[in-house]
């Protein structure tokens, strides 16, 4: 039997907050999802506080992943240590509270493991590798199958992430650049790959954030404090299908929705 894995982009502002509150769970029934991991760390437009977490887990989110925005609520820095199930980037330097890497309970006994990583090229460079990261936590794992959020702005490095830990991993997506791309697939030795999942939040912005405000940026305007936009909402998601007795991806597909 397979299981069915739901990896949902970056929630934006409180629209995004609402839109996955009032959408996930329909969508994790129409596609029979068994576990889902949904990334938060742009919740409060840069960062998540403990409350919007709250929110996240109890829109139906079995994992929350974070990124370079982890900081930016510092208040979430207690919660990141008592609640296994929010998870910062794994290589992070390791005196940093919280944690990269849990395994949960999934259905019929499986043990599912979530690595949360981050990106070094165009994000600040003195984290530890996350290529070496993950050789580490996978050697350690304990796992029947392992999903890795990589939060990463270039997509070449994205992209190698993927290729480095085919046939070691199930599913391995992108996220933070807010944009989904069209290249779910399966690597060669059976892992999902997609470069990155988008995002869950205003669908008329950049990035999730107000377009005039990106437009005065690139003019040369004096720099604003970004506000989310108003306006229709998006949910951009992709569902991994599993065989855990082969220990392989059979599929990889968009579940994007809309207003």
């Amino acid at each position: 039997m397979l299981l069915h894995l739901l990896a949902v982009g970056d929630v934006v502002g409180q629209g995004g907050l609402e839109f996955l509150s009032r959408h996930l769970r329909s969508l994790k029934k129409l596609h029979n999802v068994d576990f889902t991991v949904v990334n938060g760390e742009n919740a409060s437009g840069v960062g998540l506080t403990p409350e919007q977490a709250q929110t996240i887990l109890d829109a139906g989110a079995d994992v929350i992943t974070l990124g370079n925005h982890t900081w930016n609520r510092i208040q979430i820095k207690d919660l990141l240590d008592e609640n296994p199930y929010i998870l910062r980037p794994a290589n992070y330097p390791q005196r940093l509270p919280g944690r990269g890497f849990g395994v949960y309970d999934g259905p019929r006994g499986l043990r599912i493991g979530v690595m949360n990583l981050i990106g070094r090229l165009e994000l600040p460079p003195h984290n530890d590798s996350p290529f070496t990261t993950a050789d580490r936590l996978l050697k350690e794992a304990g796992a029947d199958i392992v999903a890795v959020d990589f939060h990463a702005e270039a997509t070449s490095e994205k992209g190698a992430m993927g290729w480095y830990l085919d046939g070691r991993v199930q599913a391995v997506w992108g996220t933070h650049t807010h944009v989904p791309t069209a290249d779910c697939q399966i690597l060669p030795q059976g892992t999902g790959f997609v470069t990155d999942l988008g995002m869950t939040g205003p669908a008329q912005s950049v990035l999730g954030i107000r377009p005039e405000q990106s437009v005065n940026l690139f003019l040369g305007g004096l720099p604003q404090r970004y506000e989310e936009a108003e306006g229709p909402c998006k949910l951009n998601a992709v569902l991994f299908a599993i065989d855990p007795a082969s220990g392989k991806c059979i599929s990889a597909e968009r579940v994007d929705i809309q207003d």
